[in-house]
């Protein structure tokens, strides 16, 4: 300590605080203090999912609610557009193409119908999921909450509609002589698996669309490719029968095909269990474990960059 005197007194010079030689992350440390918005350890982030399972719930709802609110028909529509698709392709793959060559009408359009149905629950997901952070960033920088949140919420939006959209189907079904049995039961873990594999892709997706929000414009390309690739509007064995069997195998075994397979094998009597490929309910599985969490970790390990920049 030093003393200075002058002719009014004496000034005494404050001794030096401990803190001044530390370094800002010691200083951090000290006081218990923490970086905002750091991502926190996967455990922790999905305890901090957990709970908000009834935000993801709420906001779900409250999207699907508003997705038609302007129209006149209101929700019809989440019915009525998978249909209307479904009578356009039967125009011209099933009457022009003979897309349905090897079944029976009976059997092609509760076929074509499904394959619809499910294919744009997964298409509805990713495309949801690519906007899932770049269309959401005020929600984003405004509030603290796990980023996962919005994507998933967004997939179990699109699983209410098909829930919807269900009803219908089983009408589709029935008229063209498919009555409810045993195999509908199939109908419940078939869709488990699909949320997973869908969630887990919104997940990827919503990552990549917040570092690059101009892949929602190409996403309808990619997405109308997988379609015309999974069979949608065709039996890929029938339709494939005199290509080189990896070809079928290939496309057999991409998700979007194994989901709808296992859909219409659940659903329509005539179609039997030769149309799906070996191991199906494997690779249904391994498909939803592979996205679900590969995705969610995928999209974890960017969650302090969402909305920053």
């Amino acid at each position: 300590m030093s003393e200075t005197t002058h002719d009014v007194g004496v000034a005494v010079s404050a001794p030096p605080s401990p803190d001044e030689r530390l370094t800002a992350g010691q200083l951090a440390a000290k006081y218990g203090l923490a970086v905002s918005g750091a991502r926190p350890s996967l455990p922790e982030y999905v305890r901090q999912l957990w709970g908000r399972r009834h935000f993801i719930l709420a906001f779900s709802s409250a999207k699907l609610a508003a997705q038609y609110s302007q129209a006149k028909l209101g929700q019809l529509w989440q019915v009525a557009t998978p249909l209307l698709n479904a009578a356009v392709y039967f125009m011209i793959f099933g009457l022009l193409l003979d897309a349905g060559r090897g079944m029976s009408k009976e059997v092609y359009i509760p076929f074509l119908v499904t394959g619809v149905f499910v294919f744009t629950f997964t298409q509805s997901s990713v495309m949801s999921g690519v906007r899932a952070i770049s269309g959401n960033l005020g929600l984003v920088r405004a509030l603290h909450f796990p980023r996962a949140s919005l994507p998933i919420s967004f997939a179990l939006q699109q699983l209410q509609q098909l829930l919807y959209s269900m009803v219908v189907l089983f009408v589709v079904v029935i008229g063209f002589g498919s009555y409810p049995d045993a195999s509908w039961a199939l109908i419940v873990p078939v869709l488990i698996l699909q949320f997973c594999f869908n969630s887990g892709l919104a997940m990827v997706f919503a990552r990549a669309g917040a570092k690059t929000p101009d892949l929602a414009q190409l996403m309808p390309f990619v997405m109308r490719t997988w379609m015309y690739a999974s069979g949608v509007m065709f039996s890929i064995p029938v339709f494939l029968a005199d290509k080189p069997q990896w070809v079928a195998n290939i496309l057999q075994w991409n998700p979007a095909a194994i989901y709808m397979d296992l859909m219409r094998f659940a659903l329509i009597e005539e179609y039997e269990a030769e149309n799906l490929p070996a191991h199906v309910w494997g690779v249904a599985g391994g498909w939803a474990l592979l996205l679900a969490v590969g995705g969610f970790v995928f999209f974890w390990r960017a969650e302090e960059r969402y909305g920053r920049g």
